[in-house]
């Protein structure tokens, strides 16, 4: 399966900017789709965990302009940063000559890093995307159950297409095992594997929780400062989501530490040794899980220039996802994961007029959408997902 919607973006920022960045986790597709891409136009690649292409654009500045009507992609780009400072005169170049749109694209495993190595070099010559994993509006109509089945098994791509729930399960551990051996030292050789196994466990058992650092260092028997280093390191490589709290100066007392999720619930699953569905729905983990995988699908087709935050004051008034369009335009969102009656909080509703929230929403797992009191419209998560991606 290729994710069409992000192809389709791609390719229309190709059409406009010189280089596009691609970014996202191990294994998310994001090779899958660039050679696809790639073939339907004359194109070059090169992959940068191969020692012989490496070798190869260590003389960038003779081979690279070799390929001037060519697109060139470049995988796992944060492997070589010293590329960027030899290929932005290349675009100068290109654009001199009336050339300079679809030259390059490049495919990263990691955001921050990433942004950090080309802020200077490629300003104002590059485009940023991220690729998530599956989300419900690719796979819902695959067969019955496919929501459930994305859920569960979470929407990496060989993970989602396994032939059992057993072999998705041993897919995911092979994949958080392979992160902590080989990819996560490549980022910081100085975070020790078990440690960080144990932390990225304990962030599975505290799903959609409040960060407490302090709580954490103590029980890793680490300081705050390595703590969040650690957290930083799963934020970078897009494996976690630190939802920041939405604040204003508004006189209330306001929660302000971010709230932690899991980005990928069939990584969260497997952390948590809930291998079917039947586990899933019987562990305390799963309104929490169902809420992290709404929150993920909702901002995977959301606008990427739209703010996301979530809200909370000491006296219990609480949106679980607040989507800011602009300075006067915020939706506030409730996710629920049951259908028989997925009515908002009266918390809610206090923190939709806090923040001055001109659409009240309730996402949940159903099939029907209606209007409840206050103007609270409550719609399907596919739905949903549907309208913001028109």
């Amino acid at each position: 399966m290729i994710q069409r919607r992000i192809k389709r973006l791609i390719e229309e920022l190709l059409a406009e900017q010189a280089a596009v960045a691609l970014l996202g986790s191990r294994q998310v597709g994001k090779t899958t789709l660039a050679l696809e891409i790639g073939r339907s136009r004359d194109s070059t690649y090169f992959d940068l965990e191969k020692p012989e292409d490496r070798s190869a654009l260590e003389n960038s500045s003779d081979l690279l302009p070799r390929f001037g009507n060519q697109l060139v992609i470049i995988d796992e780009i944060q492997r070589m940063p010293g590329l960027f400072e030899p290929i932005r005169g290349l675009i100068d170049g290109y654009r001199r000559e009336g050339e300079g749109a679809g030259k390059f694209l490049f495919l990263g495993s990691a955001s921050i890093d990433l942004l950090r190595q080309t802020s200077e070099s490629l300003a104002g010559r590059i485009a940023y995307r991220e690729l998530s994993p599956f989300d419900p509006l690719e796979v819902a109509d695959v067969t019955d159950g496919a929501m459930d089945r994305l859920w569960l098994r979470g929407g990496y791509p060989d993970s989602f297409l396994a032939k059992s729930d057993r072999s998705s399960m041993n897919w995911r551990r092979d994949f958080v095992r392979t992160y902590l051996e080989r990819d996560i030292p490549q980022f910081d050789s100085r975070v020790p594997e078990e440690t960080l196994r144990r932390f990225w466990t304990m962030l599975a058992h505290s799903q959609g929780g409040l960060m407490n650092a302090a709580k954490f260092a103590a029980a890793l028997a680490i300081d705050v400062r390595t703590l969040n280093r650690y957290l930083d390191l799963l934020v970078d490589l897009l494996l976690v989501r630190r939802l920041q709290p939405w604040h204003a100066n508004i006189g209330k007392r306001l929660v302000r530490s971010p709230k932690i999720y899991l980005r990928d619930t069939g990584i969260l699953h497997s952390l948590l040794n809930l291998a079917s569905l039947e586990d899933t729905l019987s562990h305390p983990v799963a309104g929490i899980s169902w809420e992290g995988f709404a929150i993920e699908s909702i901002l995977a087709v959301t606008p990427h220039w739209v703010q996301s935050h979530f809200y909370r004051t000491q006296r219990g008034a609480e949106v679980d996802l607040v989507l800011e369009f602009g300075p006067e335009e915020r939706w506030g969102i409730e996710i629920k994961r049951s259908t028989a009656n997925p009515r908002p909080s009266a918390g809610f509703h206090r923190g939709c007029d806090d923040i001055g929230a001109k659409r009240r929403l309730v996402v949940h797992p159903g099939k029907h959408s209606f209007v409840q009191a206050g103007k609270v419209e409550t719609l399907p998560l596919k739905k949903f997902l549907e309208e913001l991606d028109h």
